[in-house]
């Protein structure tokens, strides 16, 4: 355990780095977060001893550092520097080998089978072990940067400093030399402090992060107690925006432009579908930003094309995102930028109207299977096997949202559709009460993102009125066109 209490130092008597304080637990993660220029180095220079403490302690398990004679603390503290110089070629295997010096009665001349399985399972954890006799001179920088990091684990001590220790790196050395950090800290006890530029990942792997600015603490705590939105913006001077990462409870960062105004923006109009015997398709030059419950792309993402698929009523395929992906391959449609939803009726049978609003326009589209429709609250009564019925619903909003509004919208939208199958008195064939929707309904919303941010979709604002007038109409007049064809 380290702890560093009250902690000013730098460059003779100038104080670069003030009054820092935190403590860092055996096995956890601390990551330094900041601008450049904000003393993160620095406090790591100050902690290893490389330069002065003007004021504060640091302690190592109890024990002032200053205790410590220079042998003794590099058995308990490894230092992976920011840059390295090499006065001389070594071979990797020399490079790896100076992180046993510590443990050397004299310079290399009681070398143990100890000292020989750190360095060989440091080259091998680094992935540095095929380059044992190679000079370092002739490694790219990021192999090079594997090799201290080697160099660093065969020091074997119980604390690790480092600083960027992903420059250099590619993403999958990048993942390798955290997950490798992360492993040692957990399983073998390493307490770590490290300085990272790329905040994403410091989520990801660090237990605590403390952000500096200005060589002072700005904040320090979890993962999401720091990565705030605001207080980055604040802290970098630059726009940024948070979201959970999709596996794991970290935030995530993303930068913004400064201005969006340069981003052209289509406006969606009727003219711009196209109804097929197959699919009916929206197909616009500029990406819409969408949220589906799609077979294909669901979720959030940006996209500029829409496919509503007709397929027979007995569609019955054990693998259909495989047979979908066929299916945009052989239509020469982009799987990355196409959302594909799928529905029994026929593609004429679609209802679809524009809707003028003071946010700009909208454009709803329905095709409304309901031959099975079901009472959402009593399907848990049946046992029979799955069954088809689709409603899709498809509203293509000329305005921006927030993604609170987009979600909103998707409530209210859902909230109007049912209210259109209780209007043209649908039912559930098996309870014989008011129907809800389908087994397999599917919904997506999707914005220009062009004008000013509307905060909110529910519906008592505009958009969602709006949404709310639009789904129930075209519903209705989807459903009617259903039972018109029979």
């Amino acid at each position: 355990m380290i702890v560093v209490e009250h902690l000013s130092g730098g460059y003779e008597d100038v104080a670069i780095v003030k009054d820092i304080s935190f403590t860092v637990e055996k096995g956890k993660i601390l990551g330094i977060l900041g601008p450049n220029g904000s003393g993160k180095s620095t406090l790591l220079k100050v902690m290893s001893g490389i330069l002065p403490a003007i004021d504060g302690t640091i302690t190592i398990d109890g024990k002032n550092i200053l205790s410590y004679n220079a042998r003794a603390l590099a058995k308990k503290m490894a230092v992976l520097p920011q840059l390295h110089a090499n006065a001389f070629s070594n071979s990797v295997r020399e490079a790896v080998s100076l992180g046993r010096y510590p443990h050397q009665t004299g310079f290399f001349s009681s070398w143990s089978e100890q000292d020989e399985q750190a360095v060989q399972h440091a080259m091998l954890q680094t992935g540095v072990k095929r380059y044992e006799h190679t000079a370092m001179e002739f490694l790219s920088g990021g192999e090079q940067q594997r090799v201290f990091v080697a160099q660093a684990l065969a020091q074997t001590a119980e604390i690790l400093l480092l600083d960027e220790p992903t420059n250099h790196l590619d993403i999958a050395h990048q993942r390798q030399i955290l997950d490798l950090v992360r492993q040692e800290a957990v399983k073998c006890g390493l307490t770590v402090v490290m300085v990272l530029h790329d905040m994403n990942l410091a989520s990801l792997y660090c237990d605590e992060l403390l952000l500096m600015e200005g060589g002072q603490m700005r904040a320090l705590g979890a993962p999401h107690e720091v990565l705030v939105a605001s207080q980055i913006e604040e802290v970098y001077q630059a726009r940024v925006t948070t979201y959970a990462h999709p596996e794991l409870p970290k935030p995530q960062i993303t930068m913004m432009p400064s201005a969006t105004d340069f981003q052209e923006r289509a406006v969606i109009k009727k003219e711009h579908f196209t109804i097929t015997e197959h699919y009916i398709q929206l197909k616009t030059e500029i990406p819409l930003k969408t949220v589906s419950s799609a077979v294909h792309n669901p979720g959030i993402g940006w996209h500029n094309c829409l496919l509503n698929r007709s397929v027979p009523s007995d569609y019955v395929i054990s693998d259909v995102k495989r047979e979908v992906n066929e299916f945009l391959r052989k239509g020469k449609f982009s799987p990355t930028n196409t959302v594909v939803m799928l529905t029994a009726v026929p593609t004429s049978l679609v209802a679809m109207n524009e809707f003028s609003a003071p946010f700009g326009s909208m454009i709803v589209a329905v095709t409304a299977g309901v031959g099975n429709a079901v009472d959402v609250s009593r399907v848990h009564e049946r046992q029979d096997d799955p069954y088809i019925g689709t409603i899709n619903t498809w509203v293509i909003i000329n305005g921006c949202l927030s993604e609170e509004a987009f979600f909103q919208a998707m409530m209210t939208a859902t909230e109007a559709k049912t209210k259109a199958l209780h209007s043209e008195n649908i039912r559930d064939e098996r309870s014989g009460t008011i129907a809800t929707g389908t087994a397999t309904d599917s919904l997506l919303i999707a914005a220009t993102q062009k004008g000013e941010e509307m905060l909110y979709g529910g519906p008592i604002t505009e958009v969602g009125k709006m949404i709310a007038k639009g789904v129930y109409e075209t519903t209705v007049q989807a459903i009617r066109n259903y039972k018109n064809s029979f």
